[in-house]
């Protein structure tokens, strides 16, 4: 089951005004299409966030967001130049920039550029309480959601399940959908586990916490060293969510704000400055955002750097 449904938003000064995307980015350097990902996640309200700042503060600058299936349909999009920027896993980024065909990129999308380096990502593997899973292993003959199809969120939890020497063929039940149909499912009690791939505080997770009584189960250092690279051990702070009285050892990857080689060098230098320089606002839209430092935005470089962004960063001395 697929949920193909998407949004779009633009802030314009009359408020706020749904149109569609158009075919392609319009080529005006005031025109900006911000890429994010499903409503429950984290990319969605840190896309509006940065949408009120550039509009505030880039000249001239109209700003669409719109909700997508995040990280792999995000950097097809810009690799067709129908959007500006967008966030997206580092993993992913790296795998599209190859060309790789089983994780949705049947050629290399070259025209792919690093902004910069955000937030990370940390594994939730969520379960019912009443399913009584407490390992990964647990997973097997379960009912399990792992995501839209062919999303990083997907292709995260295939990763997770060969850490543990396991595959979709051992669980009962796979469902593909984005994490609002899968909060639906769990609280109808028709599946058992959901693994969502988000920065903390996850409004998927937290509002399935309050509702439904689930555990986030643990994924230890010993699993995550078994993910050939793709993760690195993180922790879950007690009270994350409700009901997690307790740290829960996890799973960790890196968030990018990526653009594409045609933008404008100008636009992409304006919004990396603006975003850094009002990150007050950005991390009080989502808790994921606080994560954000501009002396990391260079801790991982998997594809080339935007010559925008090369051009702030050489400004502020994290470039010689």
């Amino acid at each position: 089951m697929r949920n193909a449904r998407r949004s779009a938003i633009r802030f314009a000064s009359g408020g706020l005004l749904a149109l569609a995307l158009p075919p392609l980015a319009a080529q005006g350097d005031n025109e900006i299409v911000m890429l994010t990902g499903n409503t429950g996640g984290v990319y969605y309200p840190l896309g509006i966030a940065l949408a009120r700042i550039w509009e505030r503060t880039i000249p001239g600058a109209r700003v669409t967001v719109q909700a997508t299936q995040a990280s792999v349909e995000n950097f097809n999009l810009l690799q067709q130049r129908r959007g500006s920027f967008a966030f997206g896993q580092g993993d992913v980024m790296s795998d599209a920039f190859k060309g790789n065909a089983e994780a949705g990129f049947p050629s290399s999308r070259d025209k792919l550029r690093m902004v910069a380096a955000l937030f990370p990502n940390y594994l939730h593997l969520v379960a019912a309480r009443a399913a009584k899973v407490r390992s990964v292993a647990d997973l097997r003959g379960k009912r399990v959601s792992v995501g839209a199809l062919r999303s990083g969120n997907e292709l995260n939890a295939r990763v997770l399940l060969g850490a543990a020497g396991m595959s979709y063929a051992d669980l009962r039940r796979v469902d593909y959908v984005p994490y609002n149909d899968a909060m639906a499912l769990m609280r109808d009690g028709q599946i058992d586990a959901l693994i969502v791939s988000a920065g903390l505080g996850v409004k998927a997770v937290a509002d399935l916490a309050d509702t439904v009584e689930v555990e986030i189960v643990p994924l230890p250092p010993e699993l995550v060293a078994r993910s050939a690279g793709v993760f690195a051990p993180a922790v879950i702070p007690a009270r994350t969510y409700a009901g997690q009285e307790r740290p829960v050892a996890t799973a960790a990857l890196i968030n990018f704000l990526v653009t594409h080689s045609e933008v404008p060098a100008p636009q992409v230098h304006a919004a990396i400055k603006a975003l850094y320089a009002n990150l007050p606002e950005l991390r009080s839209a989502h808790p994921a955002a606080r994560e954000i430092q501009r002396e990391r935005a260079l801790q991982s470089r998997p594809i080339a750097l935007h010559a925008g962004a090369e051009r702030y960063f050489r400004e502020i001395g994290l470039l010689p």
